[in-house]
């Protein structure tokens, strides 16, 4: 039923509908009382319409075996109407929005994991390569977190990003954290100018294992049996994966150890310090990049010094030659990208999901690294790193 924009108020009751639009209906259910009965309630049944009205539905007639007393305490007939403007009804509208928003969040966090996987791909086989030229790994860390400083520098600058607002309390609960994230950084860049890529991460597979270890005898966490239970695959995997790796170096081992280590201090020195700051993903991790730089950029130049990084700048030029320059900047830039991109994840999904994320993300790193790099791989190695792999995800699902 249609009705015209008209100054002066349309009523629209029941009586209207019986009489004018549905005869048939009128005549099947014969048993409904008079329409003259209806009079006295026209008040309660007046629609005032601003635009034209359309009929969504007719719910229901009320029941026939209804009582005279009955009858008087209840309308007729029940409609649903929508705007002319609209091209379905209201509740099905919203209906429709909330599915769509499901869908585009579904797609933004396929979009976040899929780039997050992708970038610490890139960056594993640049930082590779410059290791194995210029086996400087505090320096290459040092870069790494200087890149990323930089670009969030001048994205503040320029209004691009949103400055984050902090003060000193905030510099002060973040600093262990990012001490804990530079330890962390140089311990895994060691390993990786040492070992294999792919060996580094089956033993950063082991991380949930630390975890669970720290939490309980320091912490004095508990967990439920299961979780206990997912760590004898991790660490049977990582210990079978190093026992059988071909290119096995101690230094490049207690390297991806330490770094399990310093990022489970990390993660809990972040979710006590952290909590109720309101700083976004992004800038949170801008911020752990400047501090980590100012705290490490003493230290590289201590260990190893400008005139050492000299000295192996022009073999590697010699080398390479200009390209170098670009997988030195490629391996930078992509670090920063990459967890900036993990933590504004940690924004739009569950922690439990960041997990199996991660997880998946170490598949990837492994298997693309053993192709590009033509890493020999044994049976029983490649057994090793399966068995912790699917520990970290049984981990992952036992802790939800």
């Amino acid at each position: 039923m249609s009705a015209s924009v008209k100054l002066s108020t349309i009523q629209i009751t029941g009586s209207d509908f019986l009489r004018q639009k549905s005869p048939a209906l009128s005549r099947q259910f014969s048993r409904l009382p008079p329409l003259s009965a209806t009079n006295k309630y026209r008040q309660s049944s007046i629609v005032s319409v601003s635009k034209p009205l359309y009929v969504s539905s007719i719910e229901s007639f009320g029941s026939l075996k209804r009582s005279s007393k009955d009858d008087e305490k209840r309308s007729l007939i029940t409609c649903k109407a929508y705007e002319a403007d609209r091209s379905e009804p209201i509740d099905e509208n919203i209906q429709q929005l909330q599915t769509r928003s499901e869908a585009a969040k579904r797609f933004k966090i396929g979009v976040y994991f899929a780039t997050w996987w992708a970038l610490n791909v890139v960056f594993n086989i640049y930082n590779k390569k410059v290791l194995n030229a210029f086996p400087f790994p505090w320096l290459t860390s040092t870069l790494s977190l200087a890149a990323g400083s930089l670009i969030m520098l001048i994205s503040w600058a320029t209004r691009i990003a949103e400055a984050p607002k902090t003060d000193f309390d905030f510099w002060k609960t973040l600093f262990p954290v990012a001490l804990a994230h530079t330890i962390g950084h140089v311990a895994a860049t060691v390993s990786m100018s040492k070992v294999a890529v792919s060996f580094t991460h089956i033993i950063k597979s082991g991380e949930p294992a630390f975890s669970v270890l720290v939490s309980k005898f320091i912490l004095g966490d508990t967990f439920p049996l299961p979780v206990y239970l997912s760590l004898i695959p991790i660490i049977g995997g990582c210990s079978l994966a190093a026992v059988t790796e071909l290119n096995f170096n101690m230094i490049g081992f207690m390297g991806a150890m330490i770094s399990n280590l310093a990022f489970v201090f990390r993660n809990i020195f972040s979710k006590k310090g952290m909590k109720g700051k309101s700083v976004s993903g992004m800038n949170y991790y801008a911020c752990l990049s400047i501090l980590s730089l100012i705290i490490l950029t003493p230290f590289a130049i201590a260990v190893e010094g400008p005139q050492m990084w000299a000295v192996g700048w022009e073999t590697a030029i010699s080398q390479i030659g200009p390209h170098f320059i670009w997988w030195v900047a490629a391996q930078s830039v992509f670090y920063h990208l990459y967890n900036q991109v993990s933590y504004m994840s940690l924004d739009e999904i569950s922690p439990l999901t960041f997990s199996i994320g991660n997880t998946m993300k170490r598949i990837s790193v492994i298997v693309s690294s053993i192709i590009i790099f033509h890493t020999p791989v044994q049976p029983i190695n490649a057994l090793g790193a399966a068995i912790a792999i699917l520990g970290t995800f049984l981990y992952s699902q036992a802790k939800q």
